[in-house]
């Protein structure tokens, strides 16, 4: 399948160090964030560095060589990992990747239930209607499909949209759906039988949320800004500026008080609702952030970015509780159990990880037997000047460390990760 890539902007790929500077560790994951087309681009680049097509070399620390070594591994999905969706009950797990599949899966347990095949495309978005009995998906194939729950039989597929589709959600009532493409529309459809109730002049979006009481949605893209709409008649009611480029994630509080934003700007910014009010900045990952989810409670709230961690906050004030940390690159989705004991992520490292809460202790990633990936990745190197030897028992997934003692030409050493 050829590379598919929105109409975003691509970023700029941050990396290497001067010959004076200390060792530092270049994680694949950190080289940059966000959704749509600036990920995408992403995904392609890192896929190759991944497979051993290529590799960073840091602070002159020798030329690659050509050892390698397997990993084999069972993931919970063949590619990245893009959308969750929780039940209401806590029971069932969906998962959407670029992959074109999505899964269902049991909670608490991580059980894989079912693998459901209908795109022809990266999968982008998962949604599940309030009584668990109907579940949306969308992607980069331009459609909506409709299916029934528990047993996965597809029930109608939707076309309108002209690009791809980023984001869904359902309405508290279960009555209707909205969808958001990168075509700069957002739909709104009945439920269950898919008609087109309305169509919205967006930007190129990338999140949409509908407020607790079904009255109002709230939508944000590739520009920075994020739109508050009535529903259902879709008339909009205000833009929220501040963010300084493109919003990949938003939530809304159970309250409906308050809008919680992610951006590629690094921050998350909170909002109060009806009126758009800015409340507070919370700055604390290290690349674009990717998606936010904010407890049945209200008092937390959890972010998932591109430097490959997902940090819990307490609300309102905003103070980091905790960062957890357990995945290879970048985290682009999170749901949260109804009652509030169990997190899950999903990353471009094709897993699904389960975390406790609120803790935040690792409880399982997420294994398909199917999804067996035998992938041979670069793992140790030689050094190509004297006095700089990159350790030669490197195993997969750990940090190589090259050793500067010694000297040569070009001083200070450096450090290689190596996914796998």
């Amino acid at each position: 399948m050829a590379d598919k890539k929105h109409d975003d902007r691509i970023p700029e790929i941050a990396g290497g160090q001067h010959a004076d500077e200390a060792p530092q560790v270049f994680k694949v994951g950190q080289m940059g964030s966000a959704q749509s087309g600036r990920r995408d681009f992403l995904k392609n680049t890192l896929a190759g560095a991944a497979a051993g097509v290529s590799a960073a070399t840091i602070g002159g620390c020798g030329n690659p060589s050509t050892s390698q070594c397997t990993a084999t591994f069972l993931a919970s999905h063949t590619a990245g990992v893009n959308s969750l969706a929780m039940s209401s009950d806590g029971k069932l797990l969906a998962s959407a990747s670029d992959d074109m599949h999505v899964k269902l899966w049991s909670l608490p347990d991580g059980a894989l239930l079912k693998t459901l095949t209908g795109h022809s495309d990266w999968v982008k978005a998962v949604a599940i209607s309030p009584d668990a009995a109907l579940l949306a998906s969308a992607g980069n194939d331009e459609t909506i499909i409709l299916w029934s729950l528990p047993d996965g039989a597809l029930l109608k597929t939707l076309t309108g949209h002209s690009f791809y589709v980023n984001a869904l959600a359902i309405s508290p009532d279960g009555t209707f759906l909205v969808s958001a493409s990168s075509d700069e529309t957002i739909k709104l459809w009945s439920l269950p039988d898919g008609a087109l109730l309305n169509t919205l002049a967006g930007n190129s979006e990338h999140a949409v949320a509908i407020s607790p009481n079904g009255t109002m949605l709230a939508s944000a893209g590739s520009y920075g800004t994020i739109k508050l709409w009535s529903l259902p008649d879709g008339a909009l009611l205000n833009t929220l500026t501040g963010h300084r480029t493109s919003v990949n994630g938003i939530a809304i509080s159970p309250d409906g008080a308050t809008l919680a934003s992610a951006s590629d700007d690094y921050t998350i910014k909170l909002w109060s609702l009806p009126d758009g009010a800015l409340l507070n900045t919370l700055s604390g990952h290290t690349f674009g952030v990717q998606a936010v989810a904010i407890s049945p409670d209200g008092a937390m709230l959890a972010s998932a970015s591109g430097d490959a961690s997902i940090k819990l906050w307490s609300l309102p004030n905003g103070t980091i509780l905790k960062t957890l940390t357990g995945h290879l690159l970048g985290v682009n989705a999170m749901a949260i159990s109804p009652n509030q004991s169990q997190l899950a992520s999903g990353s471009d490292d094709k897993t699904v990880k389960l975390w406790s809460l609120p803790n935040g202790s690792l409880q399982a990633s997420l294994a398909d037997p199917a999804c067996k990936v035998d992938e041979a990745a670069p793992c140790s190197r030689s050094g190509g000047r004297a006095g700089c030897t990159c350790d030669t028992v490197c195993n997969c997934n750990t940090v190589c460390t090259c050793d500067s003692e010694g000297g040569g030409g070009g001083g200070g050493g450096g450090t290689y990760y190596y996914p796998d």
